[in-house]
């Protein structure tokens, strides 16, 4: 019997609401198939199966909030019998019902209401049995209750609440040291466009592009800059796979992974950047893009900040951050000029490393980018 638990989402998630289920008992399930929707306190996740099997049983129902590592679903792996295995009770089902069978579905000539919609009807003092429902199979769901009491959850402060518990987190625990430098960018610039020369807008590369790929080499020089913080000791994340931090339309962030960063093509990179971008923003992001990154990238170039000092999402030991590029007086040859710069800043955990190893990948990232041509 393979147990299926909630899955970690994020460092700063340690609950999720169960929004639906994509799958039902004796269904085939295969590993990177999308098995339920998950509600964060960030956005709804497409959850992930990570194994092969068949559905046996599903231990939750829509409106359901449990913690990350709650066993959801039963699957049967190979050679075993749906006949033969042990159910277990389903979440919040009620006295004298059939372990197993949702509570929903038992309350014969009643409306069917979510036990997590009844519990938090009876805390509104709303009549869950007067309310439509809009879940499947007409089930009154969490958001269904929260519509008819006029106060539905409002999703963008709980999202605020998630990121004050982990940057509060990051800020008392990490002792973060702070490392910053001017990064030309005209031979950068110049190569994307004539690289760009031609090309349809879908084609083109963005400077994100360059900067993301630049990090990403820089890490397998600076390994010590790729990886998480735990138990007293440094962890190395095997690949390069880098959170890239997005800021959500309704307010607030998300960073999911971009992964095999250094491995990839630019046109590749490119489109999977647009693409996570785009998901991310409409809230349709997979469980397998909110893993543990090594390192996470922000750019706030579109901002029109100079420049982010920004802070580590933990466990990592790291955060890269570029600010806007734009013209700046440069000295190049004794002489005063303007060259298009773009300020880079390293926040770093000074538990993992010391100034002089960040020092040396920040001269790393720079001098990548004034190779556009290499990466």
């Amino acid at each position: 019997m393979i147990e299926f638990k909630l899955p970690s989402l994020g460092a700063d998630m340690d609950q999720g609401t169960l929004l639906e289920w994509r799958v039902a008992p004796g269904d085939p399930v295969h590993r990177g198939q999308v098995v339920a929707v998950v509600d964060t306190a960030k956005a709804a996740v497409d959850v992930e199966s990570w194994q092969d099997g068949e559905v046996f049983q599903l231990l939750l129902e829509p409106g359901d909030k449990v913690p990350v590592g709650t066993v959801i679903a039963l699957l049967l792996e190979k050679g075993e019998s749906a006949e033969t295995a042990r159910r277990r009770p389903v979440a919040g089902a009620t006295a004298g019902a059939t372990a197993g069978t949702p509570a929903a579905e038992r309350e014969e000539g009643r409306p069917k209401v979510s036990p997590a919609a009844r519990r938090r009807a009876a805390e509104l003092g709303v009549d869950a049995e007067r309310i439509p429902g809009s879940g499947p199979h007409g089930v009154v769901t969490l958001a269904d209750v929260e519509r008819a009491a006029g106060g539905a959850v409002d999703k963008t402060e709980a999202m605020r609440q998630a990121i004050a518990l982990s940057m509060s987190r990051s800020k008392r625990e990490i002792p973060h040291y702070y490392l910053w430098e001017s990064i030309p960018l005209a031979a950068a610039l110049a190569w994307l466009q004539g690289r760009n020369a031609g090309l349809t807008p879908e084609q083109r590369l963005l400077p994100a592009c360059l900067l993301l790929k630049a990090v990403a080499l820089a890490l397998r020089e600076h390994p010590g800059f790729n990886g998480c913080w735990r138990n007293g000791r440094f962890e190395p994340v095997d690949g390069i796979h880098l959170g890239i931090a997005i800021a959500l339309r309704q307010g607030g962030l998300v960073a999911p992974i971009l992964r095999d960063v250094a491995d990839k093509p630019l046109a590749d990179l490119m489109a999977g950047l647009t693409d996570l971008v785009t998901r991310a923003r409409n809230g349709s992001l997979r469980s397998s893009e909110l893993g543990e990154a090594g390192l996470t990238l922000t750019l706030m170039g579109d901002q029109g900040a100079d420049a982010v000092f920004g802070v580590i999402y933990p466990p990592q030991v790291a955060l890269v951050g570029f600010g806007r590029i734009a013209e700046r007086p440069w000295v190049e040859d004794g002489g005063l000029c303007v060259r298009p710069t773009v300020t880079a800043c390293l926040a770093a955990d000074h538990r993992a490393s010391d100034g002089h190893a960040g020092a040396r990948l920040l001269a790393e990232i720079g001098r990548l980018l004034q190779h556009p041509e290499g990466l």
